[in-house]
């Protein structure tokens, strides 16, 4: 309850999550109902090839002749795809790890930690690059498990550490001296104290996630037959879109990946904000030096207000 109504003051009092938010529920809406706002289907030739934005093709057409902007809105729901599943999938994998690590200690968190740093130690992009390419052209579902595999150790560290604070605080021995099985401390005391965290690093994943899939499109390693943001960006530079002056090819699916991640990185400082007693300091002085300066204005205003009255009274 406390995290769900600190969620609601910062989406309502401040600029950054609503705009954050309002940017991603656009791009959810647009994609998601992509049938109400397209006739035709991603793959179709409909059109000439790299016909210019016109009343019946906003965004122009492909070298195929595929209508860019259904490509662009449905495409988005593979990739907003590829960066949920990779995150859902590396904040499991740091939730059990990290907090297993943090609370537990001993054994446990020796085994853990030794595991994470063995990871962590592997260069995940390039590791990308090898097993893309070795399993050659691979689809986006599986991009996702290899982004996942390959991602979790960071915010396992992060988690690890949150969890050790949060172990020598006096409610969790006031709870261990009462009887609380184990369980229910995990689930009811260490894991509400660090939902915005959990938060921060889930939505930092996707962002992440998102973009080394639309990487590993562009350059080539992704699967041609889908229709996904990087994919899009791979074709319009096969086919040299910006050199023959087909340039919407490459803007659609560039704000939408652009405008998706702001709006996620908008969302993910404004839950840091919440989170940092610094950060939510400072904010809160600055509103209040903000006030004092419209009190002190309209106080010279009322002054000077009063001091004229006097002087028309006499002349």
């Amino acid at each position: 309850m406390k995290f769900l109504k600190s969620l609601k003051a910062m989406f309502l009092s401040n600029p950054k999550a609503s705009v954050g938010a309002s940017m991603v529920l656009i791009i959810f809406v647009l994609c998601f109902g992509a049938p109400l706002f397209t006739d035709y289907e991603p793959n179709a030739r409909i059109a000439r090839p790299h016909q210019a934005p016109s009343a019946d093709h906003i965004v122009g057409t492909t070298r195929m002749g595929r209508d860019v902007l259904s490509q662009t809105l449905y495409g988005g729901r593979t990739s907003i795809m590829v960066g949920f599943v990779a995150g859902g999938f590396v904040m499991l994998m740091a939730m059990v790890v990290g907090i297993s690590a943090g609370y537990f200690g001993g054994w446990v968190d020796n085994i853990l930690s030794f595991f994470t740093n063995m990871v962590m130690v592997i260069p995940s992009l390039p590791l990308m690059l090898v097993l893309a390419a070795f399993l050659d052209q691979v689809s986006p579902f599986v991009i996702a498990v290899i982004i996942g595999a390959t991602s979790w150790p960071w915010g396992a560290r992060v988690i690890r550490a949150q969890t050790l604070s949060i172990r020598n605080r006096d409610f969790i021995h006031a709870a261990e001296v009462m009887g609380e099985r184990k369980r229910r401390m995990l689930f009811f005391e260490v894991m509400p104290n660090m939902m915005s965290i959990l938060a921060s690093c889930l939505i930092g994943t996707i962002i992440y996630a998102i973009m080394t899939e639309a990487t590993l499109g562009f350059i080539g390693l992704g699967d041609p037959l889908s229709v996904t943001w990087g994919v899009m960006l791979y074709n319009a530079q096969q086919t040299s879109a910006i050199r023959i002056g087909a340039w919407w090819e490459i803007l659609a699916p560039s704000v939408m990946l652009a405008s998706l991640a702001i709006g996620l990185a908008l969302i993910n400082f404004s839950i840091d904000e919440v989170s940092n007693p610094k950060l939510r300091a400072q904010r809160i002085m600055a509103k209040f030096r903000r006030e004092q300066k419209v009190e002190a204005k309209k106080k010279a205003a009322a002054i000077r207000n009063a001091g004229s009255e006097p002087m028309e009274a006499k002349a």
